[in-house]
């Protein structure tokens, strides 16, 4: 086997040209030639020329010559695959199954990794299966009618099924390829294992989410919604209990805390418990929404909207030198819709979500401006009240009904209030209302913005769109603590059986981190303890049970 890099085709190459690239590379008979697998796609928009550049493995017959290992000037290795390491079950004593706290990327395959290894979890969410929770989320878009259990936020699949569904990832971590040949096993697109920036789409991850969860049920696990942790008992720094909805205890002695990074009311449970946690940095700002053909035009040239190319993203990033904060994009969404993200009363929030086909024809991306626990003294839940007077102030610019406020992009620039936005591209719901953002933030804030946002139009000039639309307030892009653990175990540093996990815990950033935070945990229980001796069925009114879905 070989992998080589660097081969460049053109966008109207076939499959066949993949072949023929490879021969040429490696200087050898295309009849030698066993196999290929493509291990890396992307697109290379630099010139005015556009290519496809791949990655590929090859198996060659044997005894076939290659001419050493530069060929070309593209490198050529041979790879040794490695067969998967068995995972040692451990031999402490686990009376009852892992419980484990929300349904998000990092909950479902933590789950699913536990029960595939025998384990028999409990996964306990506190908002509906997606189905449910679809309808509960479009009813909030549609009339304003917000669920505070079930909601963008919170319910099956996590923040994630209501978003582009990326799959990129920074992280160099072999787990990475479990999370994508799973997804792939339950109908997302082979591609994703191959493309630079794997998407799935709100669309095909509202499907994945509940295959997954029919598997953990399947191989004996339980999953259980409308079931919300109110409380956790804790003896000599021991986890001994938890108790669902204010009535149902439940003991267990390794509960996994996969919670999401909006869960401010399990934060502050914690708090108040003595659980280690500390505040940690994020970013604020709006959503900005183009046109998509613009964006297609600026990355592509001449090649906008070719049937061969997805629409266009961008990234921008700006260092603010009077204040050192960064202003970048964040969650930018080809083809997508910038939506009603809140999770608690009197509150509103913005998020970005695209289909798979991100075929909106408008394109949206998060402005966000770093800040860091100074700008709240410091105080270890500070960062969540920062949050909440954000969300509050813009719930109350916005109408107080849901509605957000916006203002066209050049008025923000120019400093003036926004009047009208009929016949704007905004595609945010429930709603939106003309406003004046330089009154929703801090003036330092506001600065970075407008400095940030000049530059960015200095070196895109179609970023400083006339018909561009900010919508705010932009608040959960990542947790605002983070619940301390050993870095070896993955356990509380103060709470024996605890496991924080994902996003919300500080400890991923994204879809796939997260769900590799939870096969990271997984790992960590099934090294550490046998198999439970028994399990804990739930029964009770209230509870939804995956099984009588």
């Amino acid at each position: 086997m070989y992998r080589v890099r660097g081969l460049k085709l053109k966008l109207e190459h076939k499959k066949q040209d993949i072949l023929i690239a490879v021969a040429k590379k490696m200087r050898i008979d295309r009849k030698d030639i066993e196999n290929i697998k493509i291990v890396r796609k992307a697109v290379d928009a630099r010139k005015k020329e556009i290519y496809f550049t791949y990655t590929v493995d090859v198996q060659i017959k044997n005894n076939t010559k290659i001419k050493g290992n530069i060929i070309d000037g593209v490198e050529v290795l041979s790879i040794n695959y490695k067969e998967p390491q068995e995972i040692l079950e451990g031999n402490q004593k686990l009376p009852y199954a892992p419980v484990i706290i929300g349904s998000g990327p990092a909950g479902l395959f933590c789950g699913l990794f536990l029960a595939r290894q025998g384990f028999k979890p409990i996964v306990l969410e506190q908002g509906l299966d997606v189905d449910n929770r679809v309808k509960k989320v479009e009813n909030f878009w549609q009339r304003g009618n917000l669920d505070k259990r079930s909601n963008t936020q919170f319910g099956e699949g996590g923040a994630g099924t209501f978003s582009d569904g990326k799959l990129t990832t920074r992280i160099g971590d072999e787990r990475v390829d479990y999370v994508l040949k799973t997804f792939i096993e339950y109908g997302a697109s082979e591609e994703i294992a191959c493309l630079k920036k794997p998407h799935v789409g709100t669309d095909i991850i509202r499907n994945l989410v509940k295959k997954i969860r029919n598997e953990i049920v399947f191989l004996g696990g339980q999953v259980y919604f409308n079931a919300k942790m109110t409380d956790v008992n804790i003896n000599d720094n021991n986890v001994k209990s938890i108790i669902i909805n204010r009535e149902i205890e439940i003991p267990c002695n390794v509960l996994v805390l996969a919670i999401g990074n909006s869960a401010r009311d399990v934060f502050r449970l914690l708090y108040n418990k003595g659980i280690r946690i500390s505040p940690k940095p994020f970013a604020v700002g709006v959503r900005v929404e183009h046109l998509q053909d613009e964006i297609n035009k600026k990355q592509y040239g001449e090649y906008a909207n070719h049937p061969s190319l997805e629409a266009a993203d961008y990234h921008l990033t700006y260092k603010d030198k009077e204040t050192n904060r960064s202003l970048y994009t964040f969650c930018m969404c080809p083809g997508g819709y910038v939506i009603g993200a809140a999770s608690d009363q009197g509150q509103v929030v913005t998020n970005g979500m695209s289909y798979y086909k991100r075929d909106s024809g408008i394109a949206n991306s998060a402005l966000v401006v770093t800040v860091k626990p100074e700008d709240w003294g410091n105080e270890t839940l500070g960062g969540i009240k920062y949050q909440e007077d954000l969300e509050v102030k813009a719930y109350k610019m916005g109408g107080e009904n849901y509605n957000a406020p916006a203002q066209k992009l050049i008025d923000f620039l120019n400093k003036t209030p926004t009047t009208s936005l009929e016949n704007t591209i905004a595609t945010y719901t429930p709603g939106i209302k003309p406003s004046n953002l330089w009154n929703l933030f801090p003036e330092e804030i506001n600065s970075v913005l407008h400095r940030g946002i000049t530059y960015w139009g200095t070196k895109m000039e179609t970023f400083v769109d006339e018909r561009a639309v900010l919508t705010g307030v932009e608040t959960r892009t990542s947790s605002p603590i983070r619940i301390e653990r050993d870095k070896k175990t993955n356990i509380s540093i103060n709470t024996a059986g605890l496991y924080p996990c994902g996003e919300g815990a500080g400890y991923a950033g994204g879809i796939v981190s997260a769900a590799v935070d939870g096969l990271r945990i997984a790992e960590n229980i099934i090294i550490t303890y046998a198999k439970p001796l028994e399990t804990t069925t739930l029964s009770h009114k209230d509870l939804v049970n995956a099984k009588d879905i």
